[in-house]
Parts: structure tokens; C-alpha cells; sequence
């Protein structure tokens, strides 16, 4: 039996560019499942992207999703990625099965995502104020955040030039107009009338549907860490939610930043979803 890929209609173009296209898993020309694949974003990093891969249960465990998945890279690849990602759902016994598939065909844990419900704004410890971060301190603030970020995907195998190819796509989508743009909220928090750290949050163009805000990056400056302060910035972020009615908060970890995991499972965030990464040339 030959398995295949058959597209369900017309290529898309997202709103950042990237090529976009439904298909369907076939053998023998018989529809077994599906994916959805999105290729590399206009002026952003050559990623492109397996989503919603899904084989029927009487299908399962033939072989249908490797070859499926090899399949999509192919795609990928004539789209000019030069890496792909993917992700898995932590829902239960389907999850691990996921993830087992994706192991096999060398793609690597780099991040989670996690959630957690915003009520009743939280209290800050006496002495922490957050405040807005100001225009004129906006592109010193980038070039910290920008600097932790590309150190980070640089020690988890991307090159600088791609973690920085990252990095100002994200500038150019979500924060267009600095410090002042109206989706997202820029603040540092004070200990004492001293700045400690910032946090960085967007209300929109988010990684998840199903969340209303989102955490993009929490800094805390060196010579103040082990004092605390990164959990005062994730509760001042909570009081930011719940002051513009967003009921879901998310982010993004890596997979081997224990003490954040840690920081995250202690205030009551979720585990929702593995992300992973493959490079294909």
C-alpha cells in the first residue's frame, strides 16, 4: 500500500506571507487523515510548519504518520524551509504517541507551552511597582531582550543570523510602533524606586487561539536575580490581564530551563503543549 499526500484545495497565503495548504493522508488514494503545512514567513526565519497531523484510529501504528510527516518536509523544503516545527497536545494517551513519532524521525523538545486562568488580580510583595516601560527607554530594553533571546536559540543549534532573523521578525509584527504600540503592554517593575526587570506581554497575533495574552519575555536584570523579582514580573503581568479582561494567560519555555518551569508550575500555569524542531538541510 502506497501512502501519499493530496492536497484539499488552492495554496493560502497567511498574513505574514507564508505559504499555507490543507492535505490529505492517503493510501491508495483512500483518505486516512490529514495536515496542514505553512511554509516560511516573508522577511522572517526560514521555518515552516507541520500542524493538525491526524491519522484515523483503525490507521494507526502502520507506518501512515511517518511517512506522512516525511512527506511534509519534502513540501517544506521545496518552500525554502530550513527548518521545520511541530507540536503535540498534552491531552492524555494520544500525546505520547506524538511525541514517540516525533523522536523517531530526529525532531528535538526545544520549548512548552503553558497556561493559566487570570481571576482576581493578584498582590504584589510591599515596595514592587510595575510602571510603563517609555520610548525612550524602548530600544535599550529591545536590546537586552533581543540578546537573551538569540543566546537562547543559539545554544539550542540555530545560527545567530537565523535567532536574529527571529527576533526582528517579532519586533516588526509585535511591536510595531515601540513602547507605544496598543497591542501589547511594556513594563518594568521597581523595588524600592529601583528598576529590577521588565515584561513584556501582547494582546494579539498571539502563538495559541486559545489564549487571550501572551508573555513574549521577562528579564530580570543580573545583578538582582535569586531576590524574587521574576515572580513579582509574572504576578504583575496576571494584574495587566485582569485589567484588560484577558481570562487566559500563556507563554513559551524552553524545555531545559528548570528553574522557569519550576517558577511557572508554582503559580499555577498548565502544561498544554510539547513544541518541536527539526533542522532538514
Amino acid at each position: 500500500m502506497t501512502t501519499t499526500l493530496r492536497p484539499t484545495g488552492p495554496e493560502h497565503r497567511t498574513a505574514d506571507g507564508r505559504r499555507s495548504r490543507t492535505y490529505e493522508i492517503c493510501v491508495n488514494s483512500r483518505p486516512v487523515g490529514g495536515l496542514d503545512l505553512a511554509g516560511p514567513p516573508e522577511g522572517g526565519p526560514a521555518s515552516g510548519r507541520i500542524a493538525g497531523l491526524t491519522v484515523e484510529p483503525g490507521e494507526r501504528r502502520r507506518g501512515r504518520g511517518t511517512v506522512a510527516a516525511l512527506a511534509a518536509e519534502e513540501v517544506l523544503r521545496d518552500w525554502g524551509a530550513v527548518y521545520v516545527e511541530t507540536s503535540v497536545p498534552v491531552t492524555g494517551e494520544e500525546d505520547a504517541a506524538g511525541t514517540g513519532l516525533l523522536a523517531s524521525l530526529g525532531y528535538t523538545e526545544r520549548s512548552r507551552h503553558m497556561v493559566k486562568d487570570v481571576d482576581a488580580p493578584p498582590s504584589l510583595p510591599p515596595g514592587s511597582v510595575p510602571r510603563p516601560l517609555t520610548a525612550d527607554e524602548f530600544e535599550q530594553w529591545w536590546d537586552k531582550s533581543a540578546a537573551t533571546f538569540i543566546d537562547g536559540m543559539t545554544a539550542r543549534g540555530a545560527t545567530p543570523q537565523e535567532a536574529a532573523v527571529r527576533s526582528e521578525a517579532a519586533r516588526r509584527i509585535h511591536l510595531p510602533d515601540g513602547a507605544a504600540t496598543r497591542t501589547a503592554a511594556l513594563r518594568v517593575l521597581t523595588r524600592d524606586g529601583v528598576d529590577v526587570g521588565a515584561i513584556w506581554l501582547a494582546f494579539a497575533g498571539l502563538p495559541r487561539d486559545d489564549v487571550d495574552a501572551w508573555v513574549f519575555d521577562v528579564h530580570v536584570e543580573a545583578e538582582r536575580r535569586g531576590e524574587g523579582h521574576g515572580r513579582t514580573l509574572m504576578l504583575a503581568a496576571e494584574q495587566v490581564c485582569a485589567e484588560r479582561g484577558a481570562r487566559l494567560l500563556g507563554l513559551n519555555v524552553f524545555s531545559d530551563n528548570t528553574p522557569a518551569l519550576r517558577l511557572y508550575t508554582s503559580l499555577g500555569y498548565r502544561l498544554v503543549e510539547l513544541c518541536y524542531a527539526k533542522r532538514l538541510v
